[in-house]
């Protein structure tokens, strides 16, 4: 099939996609009933309170979502990899968005419109029970962040959240390097905690060779010992 774009193509085709097992003139379907995006760090997708529209897929890049607390605190949800969808629950409920979501680096974004895009559902129940799937993961997901982030204290929520970064996004060639290079503001956000008590733990996690720190760069040196601090929290 000759794509249009390279985002839609990575968004369908994709290893992590839920659509690359559709058939091709469902693909083509999905080909005439989008948009696709390129964003700048810092640009957002959607807000939260906005009605959805549809659904967007992660072509290339990173996302964060997130919820704004007291005094506009944010409070990361989640981190977004490429082919996750972005906005799904909004768009099967029909409420407005619960979040918002932003770029944390320059990213490709697709839109799926919302008719088009519900049409496909109804018509395919094998999509249907991988996105049903995909849901009941990220609420497993999103329980058991709720209880770590509220019980576990701050070693163990940093220590977790390193290891979330590293399984949704991967590690570098040296086999170490966290492939997500966030801010030491997002990585708190991430962790429910302040800033500089991120830094501070980081700064305790390298000096006990636990990772190794090179600017946003973070390197896990003993995944064995960091698994260990996140069970206990």
């Amino acid at each position: 099939m000759l794509y249009t774009s390279p985002y839609l193509e990575q968004c369908i085709e994709g290893p992590f996609s839920v659509f690359r097992d559709l058939p091709d003139k469902e693909k083509e379907f999905l080909l005439q009933n989008h948009s696709c995006i390129s964003l700048k760090k810092g640009e957002m997708i959607f807000h939260e309170g906005n009605r959805a529209a549809g659904v967007y897929c992660l072509a290339s890049g990173k996302v964060k979502v997130y919820k704004e607390g007291i005094g506009g605190r944010e409070q990361i949800i989640r981190m977004v990899r490429p082919q996750g969808l972005i906005g799904f629950a909004a768009f099967i409920s029909g409420n407005a968005y619960s979040a918002s979501a932003v770029a944390i680096e320059e990213s490709g974004v697709c839109h799926f419109d919302k008719d088009p895009f519900m049409k496909l559902i109804r018509r395919n129940p094998d999509l249907s029970m991988k996105l049903m799937r995909m849901m009941a993961i990220e609420l497993s997901f999103s329980n058991g962040r709720t209880i770590s982030l509220t019980q576990k204290h701050i070693r163990g929520r940093l220590a977790e959240s390193l290891l979330v970064l590293r399984d949704t996004y991967g590690v570098e060639n040296d086999g170490r390097t966290i492939k997500a290079y966030v801010s030491r503001e997002d990585l708190a956000c991430f962790s429910n905690m302040t800033t500089s008590n991120a830094i501070r733990t980081l700064s305790m996690f390298a000096s006990e060779s636990v990772i190794a720190l090179d600017g946003k760069k973070i390197s896990i040196v003993d995944p064995a010992r960091l698994e260990k601090i996140s069970q206990l929290g």
